[in-house]
């Protein structure tokens, strides 16, 4: 890891220094990350993609601002989340403006897959059924939860690291995930024991 986190330092360097063509093998291993958080809160693939770009664009042209009190990819994350809660309002901005206003298609979301989720035997997790109701109760959660609960639980990021990512204090991240799994619990548990009454054992 040590390794690692000094060779970022010497990419970041030299990419600042003028070696451009550095910084795509500095993203390389964040890509997917960047991608799947975009998606999560934008529920959209095309949207996400663009926020995804934008993040990264962001990223380069104030990576000399980049001071390494946080992991790189933690900083990279928290510029994407960032993005994503930005286009966020803005769609929100153009729906109020558009109450009145006939809806013209029945687009619907792409949601994000849920990974690593361990709690659910692997062979449930396949069951179309099963990740529609995942992905329902995760949306539904309120933002400063389902944030938390995105970098814990599903990027898996550390206590730390989720809050250098939102700026919040290593505490609100204990509490607001403790909340989140409570509220997830409450909503899956009795539509969990409908769909598959056999899985009763749940590790919360």
């Amino acid at each position: 890891m040590a390794t690692e986190l000094r060779d970022e330092s010497r990419m970041i360097a030299s990419i600042v220094a003028g070696e451009t063509q550095l910084f795509h093998e500095l993203i390389r291993p964040y890509e997917r990350r960047v991608y799947a958080m975009a998606l999560s809160f934008l529920r959209n693939e095309a949207d996400a993609e663009d926020a995804a770009q934008e993040a990264f664009l962001k990223a380069f042209r104030n990576l000399a601002s980049f001071r390494g009190d946080s992991k790189f990819g933690t900083w990279l994350i928290s510029i994407a989340l960032n993005e994503a809660r930005s286009r966020i309002r803005h769609r929100d901005a153009i729906r109020m403006e558009s109450l009145d206003e006939p809806q013209e298609d029945g687009e619907q979301a792409s949601p994000a897959l849920l990974r690593d989720w361990k709690e659910i035997p692997s062979e449930a997790l396949e069951r179309k059924e099963i990740r529609a109701l995942l992905h329902k109760a995760v949306s539904a959660l309120p933002g400063i939860y389902r944030e938390v609960f995105q970098l814990r639980d599903i990027e898996q990021l550390s206590v730390l690291e989720a809050a250098q990512a939102l700026g919040i204090t290593i505490s609100s991240v204990k509490v607001r995930l403790h909340r989140a799994r409570m509220m997830l619990q409450k909503n899956l548990a009795p539509q969990l024991k409908q769909v598959a009454p056999k899985r009763r054992r749940w590790a919360w």
